[in-house]
Order: C-alpha cells, then structure tokens, then sequence
C-alpha cells in the first residue's frame, strides 16, 4: 500500500548506510498501517517486513545481478563442459571460496589426474594435457620456488629441447643448488625415473661445491667426477610429507598419513552416500576437515558448521551447537571422527554432532631419529638440520648439544 514516494524511500534505505535514518522508520511504519488497514495478518506483515530488511543486508542493483548472472552462467557452463580445464583455471587464479587443495581434489573427482610439477613438459602456473585428462601442477605453487628460476629453467628447455637428465639441467640452466633441491622434492625431476633421495645426493656431487652458476652455453660437457651410489627405496609417505611442506598438501588421499589405529577407525565410519538411508539415526562419520562456517545463536552463543569430505571425496556436512562445541572444539586442519544424528533440512542432510575427535597422523617419516626400516639417510640440508636442531632443544637440548660438540 506505499505510495511511489513512500516506496522510493524504502528503496534507497535498503542500502544500508540510509536505514537509521528518520525517514526510513517513517517507511516501516507506514508499511505495517497500510498493510493492516488492507486486512492483512500482523504476525504476516512483521515476517514480511523482516524479510525485506534482512535482505537490505546485502541486496544490490540490477545490473550487477545481471552481470553475475552471466558469469555464472558462463563458469557452469565451463564446467559442464571443459571440467578439467575449467579447474586448472580455478586452480591458477588462487581465488574462490576453498583452499587450492580442494580445486585439485575437485578435479580429481570430476575425472581429471594431478601430477606434480615437471621440469620438462609443465611450467609457472598449471597446465592440462587434453589427450589424457592431466592436469600438471606449477612451480607457482611449490613454496619457495623463485620465478625467474623457473622461467629461466622453460627458456632454455624451449631453445635447446627436454631436458635429458638432473646433469643436463643443472649444466644448462646454471641452477643452484637450493632451488634444484626444491624442484627435486615437488617431483620435479621425476621424469630420470631416479626417487628423490637418488637425486638430492647427485644434486650435492654436482653442486655442492660450487659458488653459482652460470647459464653460459659451453661447447663440451665438462668431465665431472661420476660416483656409484646405493639403491634408496622410494617412499611414497616421505614425498606426501615433502609436499604437504612445498604445496600445502599432499597428493595422496590424507586419510592414508593416518595411525593404523585412526585408519581403523575411519574404516568404520559411514561413508556420505549412505546417509539418506541413516536419517533420525546416531552415525559415526570420518571426513578431512574443508571449511568451518562460526556463528551465533539467538543467545549469542558460538556455534559452527563443518564441511568434510570422506574417504571416498565426498562432502560431509556437519552441525555443532554450543553445547556440543565447547566440548568437542575444531582443532585445526586434519581428519575428524565426528559422531552425531544425522537429520536432513530442506533437502539437506547432515550430522548433528554430539562428539569429535581429532584423529592423529603418523609422525613425519622424515624427522624419525633413526629413519624408516631399511632406509639409507637422505643428505643433510640447512632446513632439515634447523628442524633436528629445534626438535632437539625442544626435548630438553640433548639433540642440540650433541650438534654443537
């Protein structure tokens, strides 16, 4: 029942910035007068009116809407269409609501396969290779990898061909031997066939008794001094660590870095899929945390919703109500045991958690004081002697004082 004038103040206190001021009362006010004289139900035209101001909260123009409507139209039909490219893209922007963890695990759910960054067929940001539906990771996303290395490094692989071996490169690109050190780790020279332990010892022959390298081109390749050295065993735990400290994350399922104590107990845990068939019934679920929503009750009390996925990818949604969440607190990314109702809302089902538990990951195979069974020790590096030292002191400075004599 507003008339154009009324309604023409309504629409401009809806910005947010005008709703304190007098006029915009004077609006509500007539609001509710006009629409009870019209008969309408009280308790109605208050919900109404709520609506309408909840909205003013983050309404915006017309236009901006339309042009958000085409960019999602566009993005959808990208994905429908190109998944794999279209996540590659996602993975390259470094935008959007989640971690580029979950853009890769995305990818790798609609079909696509991730590999690490390779010196000879990948470059600076990720790339797909259509014929077998790869998406290669880039170098942008290893932590501390230099661009300009990286640029020099695909230059001379354009001008002079793939790269043949860890030699080959190091002698073309006048690479040093922190950043080949880091390249070999994200998997970088895996193409030699050789495990990254093979290769960090042949990056200290070749380069850990030069000052710095040179790219100038060299008629004949220099004599090096070859060394004959023993058979490592290639561990796929140790890379998953390597990368989760270069990449954020491991390119393996993180469930598999569990105890075989906490693998036992997600084994147990119901997967996403049966939910629908476990409404109303108290569930056990297992997921690797994505996401924590915080928010208030009407009482102003925290509470938080959860987004999981389990072991086979899928999402898990989860709900944590005060009481429960003061209990039972999120303590950081990792894997969850999560136990709880499961109830569905609007055609969306989650689990109303009663209790949670953190379940833990195998110690760092890396750092172990005596190393994996029948392994040889990878070579000294001025990172991982830091890590030992600050181990050691932290556990009463016997480490660090048997380092110092």
């Amino acid at each position: 029942g507003l008339d154009l004038g009324e309604a023409d103040v309504l629409r401009r206190g809806m910005s947010g910035k005008f709703r304190s001021r007098e006029e915009f009362a004077k609006a509500r006010d007539a609001f509710h007068q006009k629409a009870v004289e019209r008969g309408r139900d009280p308790v109605l035209v208050e919900e109404v009116w709520r609506q309408v101001e909840s909205f003013a909260g983050y309404a915006f123009a017309k236009g901006h809407s339309a042009s958000y409507a085409v960019e999602s139209y566009q993005s959808l039909y990208l994905k429908a269409h190109w998944p794999i490219e279209y996540m590659a893209a996602c993975i390259n922007n470094f935008g959007g609501f989640y971690r580029t963890e979950f853009y890769v695990h995305e990818a790798r759910m609609v079909g696509g396969r991730i590999e690490a960054p390779c010196v000879n067929r990948g470059g600076w940001e990720a790339r797909v290779e259509p014929h077998c539906r790869t998406i290669l990771l880039g170098f942008n996303l290893v932590r501390g990898a230099q661009a300009q290395t990286v640029a020099r490094i695909m230059q001379e692989r354009q001008q002079g061909g793939v790269y043949a071996s860890l030699e080959d490169a190091t002698e073309r690109t006048g690479l040093g031997l922190e950043q080949c050190l880091l390249i070999i780790r994200c998997g970088g020279f895996r193409f030699t066939g050789k495990n990254p332990q093979q290769l960090q010892w042949e990056a200290h022959f070749l380069l850990g008794h030069t000052q710095k390298g040179t790219t100038d081109a060299t008629l004949f390749t220099p004599d090096i001094t070859r060394f004959t050295l023993p058979r490592f065993e290639a561990n796929d735990l140790e890379v998953a660590f390597d990368q989760i400290e270069l990449f954020g994350f491991p390119l393996i399922s993180a469930f598999r870095l569990l105890t075989p104590e906490a693998q036992a107990i997600a084994e147990r845990g119901v997967r996403s899929e049966a939910l629908p068939d476990c409404i109303g019934r108290t569930v056990e679920v297992v997921g690797y945390l994505v996401t924590v929503k915080e928010t208030h009750t009407a009482r102003r009390e925290r509470m938080s919703f959860g987004c999981f996925v389990d072991a086979e990818g899928q999402w898990l949604d989860t709900i944590h109500f005060p009481p429960s969440l003061k209990q039972f607190a999120f303590r950081g990314r990792g894997i969850y045991l999560v136990r709880g109702v499961v109830k569905e809302e609007f055609g969306c089902i989650h689990v109303e958690a009663a209790f949670m538990q953190k379940l833990d990951y195998i110690p760092d195979p890396r750092y172990a004081e005596d190393g994996l069974p029948g392994r040889e020790p990878r070579p000294n590096n001025a990172s991982a002697a830091r890590r030992r030292q600050t181990m050691g002191a932290r556990s009463g400075g016997g480490m660090l004082k048997r380092s110092l004599r």
